[in-house]
């Protein structure tokens, strides 16, 4: 077993490298016959950095689906000789209290190796799960809208501002006016962002009680902005509009490559930060009086069911 600091090396890596070579490892393959990475023992999708590092590689081989090597053993099968598997990580935040009564949070993390269903082989059939591509008629924007609408704690939107922003202070996001955007996706993406970032309210997931630096260039603040737009990102797919809004996520995360390399714990900790903050976003959504579309409430489902 490698020290934490390899394991976020390792991990750190993996993203960056598909970063410089031009490949978005969060782009998710929403309408694809593959579905969400998942383990499939245990039928849960993975979640945070784990759901981003494998939405690449389920999409590569062709399956959803993953297992470790005692997992494709006890089924019966067996790794294809010359596959590497990836690594999946487990890690939580433990508290330690320091000299001077201050609170240090400390990272405790484990990594263990799975495989695509792909590299094996000998796994009876029947074992598999069936998979369908997940195919229908649906309003992207007023599912973007709609999630919104229905996010009943969410901060007071403020339009036909100077620029878009989230005020800790006032709980409120300020955003230019809407018919100033090239293009409604891109509303939406930078209103989401913004959003991501109120999630971090005292009265919500408390997130801002634990930064320490606000300044502009920060490390506070370089890992608050990469959770608001990975949140964005996840956002933007669930709802549909990823298409017109990919590069310019995929750019403005690539411009952080220098931070990642300075901090190897960063990008970990942003995406489990993400994804906790999509999920208060979806765990506080009211239930309208007509259904919302079959895209969001399926989303919203399996978000729901996953470890």
């Amino acid at each position: 077993m490698n020290s934490s600091f390899d394991i976020y090396e390792m991990v750190t890596n993996l993203i960056i490298e598909r970063l410089e070579a031009g490949v978005v490892p969060w782009q998710m393959p929403w309408k694809a016959e593959i579905g969400f990475p998942q383990n499939m023992v245990h039928k849960k999708a993975y979640r945070g950095f784990n759901f981003w590092l494998l939405l690449t590689v389920a999409d590569k081989f062709g399956s959803p689906f993953f297992l470790t090597f005692n997992q494709i053993k006890e089924l019966g099968g067996h790794v294809l000789k010359g596959e590497k598997g990836f690594p999946v990580v487990f890690w939580k935040l433990l508290d330690t209290e320091e000299k001077d009564g201050s609170i240090d949070h400390i990272p405790f993390l484990r990594y263990y190796t799975v495989f695509n269903l792909k590299q094996t082989e000998g796994i009876d059939e029947s074992k598999v799960p069936a998979t369908e591509a997940h195919d229908h008629v649906f309003d992207p924007i007023g599912n973007a809208e709609q999630l919104i609408e229905f996010w009943y704690d969410s901060p007071e939107i403020r339009l036909d501002q100077s620029h878009a922003f989230y005020s800790p202070t006032g709980d409120y996001v300020g955003m230019p006016n809407p018919r100033t955007f090239f293009r409604d996706e891109q509303y939406y993406s930078t209103l989401y962002h913004e959003l991501v970032h109120s999630t971090g309210h005292i009265n919500r997931t408390g997130r801002h009680e634990k930064l320490h630096d606000h300044k502009f260039g920060s490390q506070d603040y370089s890992q608050e902005e990469l959770v608001a737009e990975l949140g964005a990102a996840y956002l933007c797919y669930m709802t549909g509009i990823q298409n017109a809004t990919i590069d310019n996520s995929a750019a403005y995360i690539k411009s952080w490559i220098g931070k990642f390399k300075e901090d190897k714990k960063m990008l970990l900790i942003a995406s489990s930060q993400a994804q906790k903050a999509v999920d208060y976003i979806l765990e506080h959504q009211v239930h309208p009086n007509q259904a919302a579309s079959a895209a969001l409430v399926d989303l919203v489902d399996q978000m729901a069911e996953a470890v």
